[in-house]
């Protein structure tokens, strides 16, 4: 099999292979942000864990890509790279039994000091506050990519009419739980962390949680909504936490 040729009539190419040092591989699939590129790309990673493969140590889907960890003593590099991609061609042939994603809904309690930037949003995109949480709500977002911290999701399915720069000094600690967006990308902040994003809202959930399995509240792939709580129904969720 010859894995730089070209796709078969699904669309979908085989991928581009790249070595990462001596115990990685990086497996790209596409060149251009995507929700569906990212949901399936999620889709093989869950299928590769589930095959346990000998030698894998990690799996990292990306955007467009796959990066795979391994112990190289003793993985046959060339079987792994075929059988990842006989795994992403066939995925067109089983994507009527794969499970349809799992959707994570996240509480967030929006502007006041929990979304300290929410006016510099709505004044930047000309609509009212309320109109912009209205808008960031009401959208459905997948995790595109997990990274910049540990539990850390890029969300695709921010409306264009939000998009807002970056701040042009960044925060040197945001507050984990902390709600922003930054250019055409919105997420939650999942760490204690610098960050540049406009902040426009928190939620009370743990995104990531080492004592936790799995430690991420969010996974590639994941679908997620936001609901809209106020102050006092975020400080019962808080009270709960343990």
């Amino acid at each position: 099999m010859t894995t730089d040729s070209p796709s078969h009539a699904t669309g979908w190419r085989a991928p581009r292979f790249a070595p990462m040092a001596d115990h990685g591989l990086l497996a790209t699939f596409g060149d251009r942000i995507e929700e569906e590129l990212s949901c399936r790309i999620g889709s093989l990673a869950s299928a590769l864990d589930a095959l346990a493969v000998v030698g894998v140590r990690e799996l990292v889907p990306a955007y467009t890509s796959l990066t795979v960890l391994y112990d190289p003593a003793i993985t046959d590099v060339p079987v792994l790279r075929d059988g990842i991609a006989r795994l992403w061609l066939d995925r067109d042939e089983s994507d009527d039994d794969d499970p349809p994603p799992r959707e994570v809904l996240i509480p967030v309690h929006y502007g006041g000091p929990f979304g300290p930037d929410l006016l510099d949003v709505a004044r930047h995109t000309g609509l009212s506050p309320a109109e912009v949480v209205r808008r960031h709500a009401a959208a459905r977002y997948v995790v595109g990519a997990l990274g910049f911290a540990p539990g850390f999701g890029f969300l695709i399915g921010l409306p264009p009419e939000l998009a807002t720069p970056r701040r042009q000094t960044p925060r040197s600690r945001i507050p984990p739980g902390s709600v922003g967006i930054g250019g055409r990308q919105t997420g939650v902040y999942s760490l204690p962390t610098p960050g540049g994003w406009s902040l426009i809202g928190r939620t009370p959930l743990t995104l990531f949680d080492p004592a936790r399995e799995p430690a991420s509240l969010l996974a590639t792939g994941d679908v997620v909504r936001f609901d809209p709580i106020d102050r006092s129904s975020c400080a019962e969720l808080t009270a709960r936490k343990p």
